[in-house]
């Protein structure tokens, strides 16, 4: 979303006061405010930016992945924390499940998201009433669209990791009206629903200088998934949300998956053929723009210059490995391999792999030359998915990563899901191997029954989408997490706890609907 995201929305990056105030009052010279600002196109486009901004919580440099993968991924069995991760008690917290209504973590992404719910609603509000003439009829259209589609976005991420959320469905501009009690799920999902469908009149596609922009592939995307994970959570109508998932998710059309799977996370192939939601990036820092980040210091092992943040755990290396070398290209799944950098053949074949190198030349130690000492080398497993491309990429200091929010791989795993649990696993082992054979290079899964196809669909999305932070609400939606967590020997773990995060103090004290 280059003309969006990284342009208008600089102009945006100072508006939010405070909760009370009026959210679009700007520190300029003709002391421009909400009640005169909408006047045309422009400043249309400059408020649906503002929305859209909020997708990268602190896009500022080390503070982005911050917020974003401690919150969404500690919890999984499927990460470790670092070494230096553990450094940092409000981080513990979320991985040891020993977390108070204080943490500073989940408390940061609580607002972040009903800040970007704010915007969307001002946009909602204010361009619907922008006066003919003063914008195109179309263009007013899709703008207050893709505001529902964000507002229905944040309060997706809220719901997803808050058993009952405050539903904020208009532009507020008064003390009173900041306290609002706790909506219940079914609430809560039917708004979400009712906004993502008003955004799937969407177009399909944008020019190269709008992309980014959510689409109607994006809406049926994310309404497929909550009508999905509604399903479980409201048994006596499964049938019925299995239904609405399967129509929605049948409408994402035009997207194809990807061959070459690593480059959706490297920066070498930004906005694939695959992507169907992307979170942009740049390092561009034009006009004081800053959408660059220091994500591969914090995704990287302290032997690839991070900062040793998050690891894979054995979990999920023994899950890459379970099937055996039987992919095509005669080794593991080819997702291993795309996903982690570890010790094996194929990262020490001479073919500098790793970063110009051999694996045994990063993980080892080291005279005091620099030089790497023979025979001291050792198996520690690091992300390399959200790494960047080459050496060149690992020494700067800055990346402009995008981060691929939705992709079209979890909508045909997701379809596959609904149609196993209609009864129907035949249709949906054809989808299943569809993301196998071109990502994994994998044969066709064996079994054929309803249970088998569960396992397999738990499978795949497990090494599908690591680091992608969809395992913790898939294991929710299964009912899996007391029983995985268990396994993982993570001890500190209490469903009745533990399955969401506690309503934030900070909240708490803001807003006397909600009993302390």
């Amino acid at each position: 979303m280059k003309k969006i995201i990284y342009i208008a929305s600089l102009c945006f990056a100072s508006l939010f006061v405070s909760s009370c105030e009026d959210y679009l009052t700007l520190e300029s010279p003709d002391q421009l405010t909400s009640g005169s600002f909408w006047r045309n196109e422009s400043d249309a486009q400059a408020g649906i930016s503002a929305a859209y901004s909020q997708l990268e919580y602190y896009i500022d440099t080390w503070e982005f992945a911050e917020v974003k993968w401690p919150v969404e991924a500690y919890r999984e069995d499927i990460i470790n924390m670092g070494n230096d991760a553990r450094n940092y008690p409000n981080w513990l917290e979320l991985y040891n499940f020993t977390y108070t209504n204080g943490n500073s973590q989940f408390s940061s992404y609580w607002w972040n998201n009903y800040k970007g719910a704010s915007f969307a609603n001002q946009v909602i509000e204010k361009v619907a009433a922008m006066e003919e003439g003063t914008i195109a009829a179309p263009t007013q259209e899709q703008i207050v669209n893709e505001a529902y589609f964000l507002r229905a976005y944040y309060h997706l991420k809220l719901l997803l990791n808050w058993k009952e959320i405050i539903i904020r469905d208009k532009y507020i501009t008064n003390q009173a009206d900041l306290s609002k009690g706790l909506s219940t799920r079914p609430e809560t999902w039917d708004f979400i629903t009712d906004d993502l469908k008003k955004a799937a009149s969407l177009p399909t596609s944008y020019d190269n200088d709008n992309i980014g922009r959510a689409t109607c592939g994006a809406a049926n995307a994310y309404l497929g998934f909550a009508y999905l994970t509604r399903a479980y959570e409201e048994p006596e109508k499964k049938e019925e949300y299995l239904r609405e998932a399967l129509s929605a998710l049948n409408s994402v059309t035009g997207y194809e998956l990807e061959k070459n799977f690593l480059s959706m996370f490297n920066a070498s192939n930004k906005n694939c053929k695959e992507s169907i939601f992307e979170l942009q990036t740049s390092m561009s820092s034009a006009n004081g723009a800053n959408y660059r980040t220091q994500l591969h210091r914090w995704i990287g092992s302290s032997e690839l210059w991070g900062w040793d943040e998050i690891l894979p755990s054995n979990i999920l290396m023994d899950e890459f490995m379970k099937e055996g070398e039987i992919a095509t290209t005669g080794r593991y799944d080819s997702r291993l391999y795309e996903s982690v950098f570890f010790q094996c053949d194929f990262f020490n074949d001479g073919n500098g792999r790793v970063y110009g190198g051999e694996y045994n030349d990063w993980f080892c130690s080291f005279d005091e030359d620099g030089d790497p000492i023979p025979g001291t080398s050792y198996n520690r497993p690091s992300f390399r998915k959200f790494m960047p491309a080459d050496y060149e990429g690992l020494n700067n200091n800055y990346c402009a990563i995008n981060i691929p929010l939705m992709r079209y791989a979890n909508v045909l795993l997701m379809k596959a899901e609904v149609l196993n649990e209609q009864g129907h696993p035949e249709q949906a082992i054809p989808l299943i191997n569809e993301v196998r054979s071109v990502h994994g290079d994998m044969p066709a899964m064996k079994g054929t029954s309803q249970d088998a196809v569960r396992a397999q669909i738990e499978h795949e999305r497990m090494i599908e989408f690591s680091l992608e932070n969809w395992r913790w609400y898939d294991l929710r939606r299964w009912g899996k997490l007391t029983s995985t967590l268990a396994a993982a020997g993570r001890a500190g773990f209490d469903e009745a706890k533990n399955a969401f995060y506690p309503v934030p103090l900070t909240e708490i004290n803001a807003n006397d609907q909600i009993n302390k």
